[in-house]
């Protein structure tokens, strides 16, 4: 199979995935809010996320690994392949063991450092029924994917990620439908996702001759521990506002995040799943040293990226409040509607997308090491904000926090990618994000001229009127955007129509 078929291949499955991820994301919280109601479901995200806090022991070395694999799996070398994999599933199943004390060290603490009001024993055992399934991914199916993602051979993990999901949604609806425990039915989750690993050691077993009693003296994997920077931002830029809310505020404004976060999250997969595969191809390419194909490639990417991420970022963005509206209808205990917040939070998942392009420029050309100090100010930037707005601006603070983080990082990449890797003009991505900011801004000064508020406003707090909405939001985000792109990106637009035109006659 050729690169263009993988890379086509892994997007669409991973695209699939990620649209499953969104309505299964939409129908299990809201039925977790409507029978349990926004504490416990403030504490179901509270555990998940401190129990997300073990990947920091994972200390970037899955992606170091999928950096190493790129050379060997080019060169066909079977036995480096196996030294590399053996070395990195050594590493995890000590992680695993690892987990399995701090889960127990979890539940002994937990319910007195949370700000909730939740009993021992009923907060224990939820910690013990959600940390399952996250035992077996560390334990045998993390290096199976990292192989499969190496190899361009993503779809064989999404497909699976799919068919479980949908598992899931049906088992969990069925029973909290008759009534059972939110504890049956996260392990009931747990239960479901460790066919996962199974089916990819399984698949791995059966394509790759994988020598798994492989003999090394000398470390396989380079810069084994050069990753931890990056790793260690990755983990507090996407999970710590849910834990700083549960130390320093409550599990209400956990539940308020959380509601938020699977739009924004779920816009941001999406657009994550369209990249999947890039960055093992970016990885081949620079593993070559095919520069001037790698210049071109990222040139495209950059702006399909940015244009992607401003175009459904900005729909977002005028959508997410009316969405939550309708959302938490017929839920009272907490004010749902955040204005503020909903903006900051679109804006720092956006910033995530925006840097993508030279994020996975680093990964892929491996430069771990040179690049740690960025991602460590990210983090203590992140960190330190959100601890200290949110106590006077709460969930406003820890999302400024982020934003704050994010964009510092984006504009650093964008500098580092210019003068250490492919030499790509700082001028071009400085271009690129004035113009992003010029679509956004025109959005909302049209939404918001006098004679056009009653036109995008929603006739009633209903799923029916919110579509019509989101379909008038939609096209004049569409317009403005093509318009603007065809002023300063005409040449990329005639491109990308041609390409279309030919597909359609063929």
């Amino acid at each position: 199979m050729g690169r263009k078929k993988r890379l086509a291949l892994n997007t669409s499955t991973s695209l699939f995935y990620q649209v499953t991820t969104i309505i299964c994301g939409f129908i299990l919280p809201r039925l977790i809010l409507q029978s349990f109601g926004s504490e416990v479901n403030g504490l179901v995200n509270s555990i998940t996320q401190f129990l997300a806090i073990i990947s920091f022991l994972e200390l970037g070395v899955g992606s170091v690994i999928q950096s190493s694999l790129y050379k060997p799996l080019a060169e066909k070398n079977n036995d480096q392949i196996s030294k590399v994999l053996v070395s990195g599933q050594k590493f995890f199943t000590k992680l695993a063991k690892i987990l399995l004390v701090y889960v127990v060290i979890l539940m002994v603490t937990y319910p007195y450092i949370a700000n909730q009001k939740f009993g021992f024993v009923y907060t224990a055992t939820m910690i013990g029924a959600i940390s399952i399934s996250l035992f077996a991914q560390y334990y045998f199916g993390v290096i199976s994917s990292i192989l499969l993602t190496a190899d361009q051979k993503g779809y064989v993990s999404y497909i699976t990620q799919t068919v479980t999901l949908i598992m899931n949604t049906v088992a969990c609806f069925i029973l909290i439908k008759f009534g059972a425990s939110i504890h049956l039915v996260k392990l009931v989750t747990s239960l479901i996702y460790i066919l996962r690993p199974l089916v990819l050691a399984i698949y791995i077993r059966r394509h790759y001759d994988i020598n798994w009693k492989v003999k090394y003296t000398k470390e396989p994997i380079k810069q084994k521990w050069n990753g931890v920077a990056q790793h260690i931002s990755a983990v507090v830029l996407d999970g710590t506002d849910n834990i700083v809310l549960t130390i320093f505020s409550n599990l209400k404004d956990v539940s308020i995040y959380s509601v938020y976060s699977i739009v924004t999250s779920g816009v941001k997969q999406l657009l994550l799943s369209m990249t999947n595969g890039i960055q093992a191809l970016m990885g081949e390419m620079w593993a070559k040293q095919e520069l001037l194909e790698l210049n071109k490639f990222f040139g495209w990417i950059e702006w399909i990226l940015h244009s992607g991420t401003i175009l459904i970022f900005g729909i977002t963005s005028v959508l997410i409040v009316p969405f939550v509206q309708v959302y938490t209808k017929g839920v009272s205990d907490v004010n749902y509607i955040q204005p503020l917040f909903a903006i900051l939070i679109v804006l720092a998942n956006a910033g995530h997308c925006l840097r993508l392009p030279y994020n996975m420029m680093i990964l892929a050309g491996g430069h771990y090491k040179q690049t740690q100090y960025n991602y460590i100010i990210a983090a203590v930037l992140n960190i330190l904000i959100s601890v200290i707005a949110v106590k006077k601006m709460g969930l406003v603070g820890v999302a400024i926090g982020t934003v704050v983080a994010m964009f510092y990082q984006t504009i650093w990449m964008a500098w580092y990618d210019s003068k250490n890797l492919i030499k790509w003009p700082f001028k071009n991505f400085l271009k690129q994000l004035i113009i992003d900011g010029l679509i956004v801004v025109l959005v909302h000064l049209i939404i918001n001229l006098s004679f056009m508020k009653l036109w995008f406003e929603m006739n009633s707090i209903t799923y029916i009127s919110w579509i019509i909405l989101a379909v008038k939001v939609s096209l004049l985000v569409i317009v403005v955007s093509l318009i603007i792109n065809i002023i300063f990106y005409r040449m990329h637009v005639r491109t990308v129509v041609a390409k279309c035109m030919i597909r359609v006659k063929n």
